[in-house]
């Protein structure tokens, strides 16, 4: 599935009336934040994973 650019726009203009101006900054913190814990536990997953030589 394939997102265009006027979705993208729909779908933040319906979380910027569903959270306000005010919470965004913080609900977008947060995000990035579970994203980066995210990528490192892949990141560390892939690193149990390598064959020792």
């Amino acid at each position: 599935m394939h997102l265009g650019p006027m979705e993208i726009i729909l779908i933040l203009l319906i979380v910027l009336l569903l959270f306000g101006a005010k919470k965004l900054p913080e609900l977008a913190r947060g995000i990035g934040q579970a994203a980066r814990e995210f990528k490192k536990g892949i990141q560390e997953e892939e690193k149990k994973e390598e064959p020792k030589a």
